[in-house]
């Protein structure tokens, strides 16, 4: 069976049902198709009879399913084995920068922030060997469910062949490409996916700032280093930017929002204009931008207070709550031994032949609670919780929630309102490792108008109703104990209503600790 006699209504596998062809490139065709089976739209790609790289995009296919980012678009089935080959991927609903850039630039932070995710998820591709080769507008997507998506990564590549010697180049250059163009609305390397070429100087395109005011130094330079090295040394300080992974340290330098539309960045507090994303300091030295690529964290200025380390907060927690627990017992005993003796009194005055009672406050000594610390329980893994959607809440991330640094983060994906309009929920399930006994959780979130519950459960499932509501609630960061104690091994936040942040709606948990016996 040849592709040139595949038409709309063929089914592939049984299972996949070609709707109507997308795009056609040299042989490989992309179709719009719906997945009969999961009753979900997914995109096919077939091959021509005697497509010379067939076996090229399945096995780029199927590595490139292998990804560990949300960001990167599913593959769900490849074969090169059946009559017609294909690859199936997920079918991303939503606006391509180019769709976005149809009503003008976006605002400069907001750009920074799309690109950074973007690059995030490339970076993420190259260290698994795999590059894209082809990034244009159409090719980074805001979803419909509030996520940053870049198509095409790996499949790309192998459809046209493109075996460039530096690769991680190219697509630094697509990524500075991609800045360029939500900084100013021209794409540099001449009219593309609906956007016009950008005005050419002596040198070739003109850098953004000379196109847009309001771009600051140090993003207008991350840029041109990108997208047009010809003019490092020339306009611009410092070497070009030769890989994904660079793109990313540069862009950690410069402030960036959540653009709307924009997936979560990692920043727990946005920092004022003109300072930096990770230090909230004006500029940056040489040895700190060295830093933050080596993965260390730069220096906070001198004058800034250090924040209580997690242990000096967790044992004034325990001398706190131990010194309420002992008062709470004290007012306890005495009221009780009120209560006693009052009662005798009463009663003696009708029996006064009575024995005398023996001291009440003893007996009332031994029904005192115990007043004993709770411990902190372990916390062994954790993902993002999804039941109600197909899009990943960025369980790469659910790690930060519980690394006892809060200046690191787990977010949800960002919606366009507060939630209850698109599902009934998202949330953070914390694995305890094995069942425990649970009666306080301390969250530090980010923001305030959450509605949310506590729930716990004892078996690694999907759904909601594995995990029993232990609490419910509203506000941010707050302990909460438990009316009664809870004995599981997943502990589930479960968020029914999100804060506004940066023009979209998500969750931010900075770090949560689970006390128990």
């Amino acid at each position: 069976m040849s592709t040139f006699l595949i038409e709309p209504g063929a089914k592939l596998a049984n299972r996949y049902r070609l709707d109507h062809v997308v795009s056609e490139t040299g042989g490989a065709t992309r179709w719009k198709a719906t997945d009969e089976t999961l009753a979900r739209p997914v995109a096919v790609w077939t091959f021509a009879e005697g497509f010379p790289r067939t076996s090229e995009v399945v096995r780029a296919a199927r590595a490139t399913s292998r990804i560990p980012d949300a960001r990167v678009t599913q593959v769900f089935d490849a074969d090169d084995t059946s009559p017609v080959p294909y690859v199936v991927e997920e079918w991303v609903i939503g606006s391509s920068l180019a769709e976005l850039l149809a009503q003008g630039p976006m605002e400069p932070e907001r750009a920074a922030g799309l690109v950074a995710e973007a690059a995030e998820a490339i970076a993420a591709a190259h260290a698994g060997g795999l590059h894209h080769l082809c990034l244009t507008p159409s090719k980074l997507m805001w979803s419909s469910g509030g996520a940053v998506k870049v198509t095409g990564i790996g499949v790309d590549a192998a459809l046209l062949g493109n075996n460039v010697p530096q690769p991680g180049a190219v697509d630094a250059q697509g990524l500075g490409n991609l800045l360029y163009a939500a900084l100013t609305g021209y794409w540099p390397g001449g009219p593309q996916s609906g956007l016009p070429g950008a005005p050419q100087g002596p040198m070739g395109p003109y850098p953004p700032g000379q196109l847009r005011h309001g771009v600051s130094e140090p993003l207008a330079t991350i840029t041109t280093r990108a997208a047009l090295p010809q003019l490092v040394g020339q306009m611009v300080p410092g070497p070009p930017i030769s890989s994904p992974a660079e793109f990313c340290a540069a862009m950690a330098e410069v402030p960036r929002l959540i653009p709307l539309p924009v997936s979560p960045v990692e920043a727990v507090q946005q920092p004022e204009p003109g300072t930096s994303r990770r230090t909230g300091e004006f500029g940056s030295t040489n040895s700190q931008r060295h830093s933050s690529r080596n993965g260390s964290a730069p220096a906070r200025a001198e004058s800034a207070r250090p924040a209580p380390s997690r242990t000096d907060q967790r044992t004034a927690r325990n001398q706190g709550g131990s010194a309420r627990r002992l008062l709470i017992g004290a007012v306890a005993v005495a009221l009780f031994a009120a209560v006693v003796v009052g009662a005798w009194q009463i009663g003696s005055s009708f029996h006064p032949g009575a024995e005398e009672p023996t001291d009440p406050s003893a007996n009332a000594t031994e029904e005192a609670p115990d007043g004993a610390d709770l411990t902190p329980l372990d916390i062994s893994g954790a993902i993002g919780f999804n039941p109600f959607g197909d899009t990943d809440e960025h369980s790469d991330r659910a790690y930060r929630a519980f690394d006892e640094d809060p200046g690191t983060a787990w977010n949800t994906q960002g919606y366009r309102d507060p939630l209850s309009r698109v599902k009934d929920g998202v949330g953070l399930r914390l694995d305890l490792g094995d069942s425990r006994e649970i009666h306080e959780v301390d969250l530090n979130m980010s923001g305030e108008g959450y509605e949310f519950e506590i729930r716990v459960g004892d078996t690694d499932s999907t759904s909601l109703d594995a995990y029993e509501s232990v609490w419910a609630g509203s506000g941010g960061s707050q302990e909460i104990p438990l009316e009664e104690s809870a004995t599981g091994q997943y502990v589930l936040i479960w968020f029914t209503e999100l804060p506004e942040n940066g023009g979209d709606y998500r969750g931010t948990v900075n770090e949560v600790e689970v006390r128990g016996t």
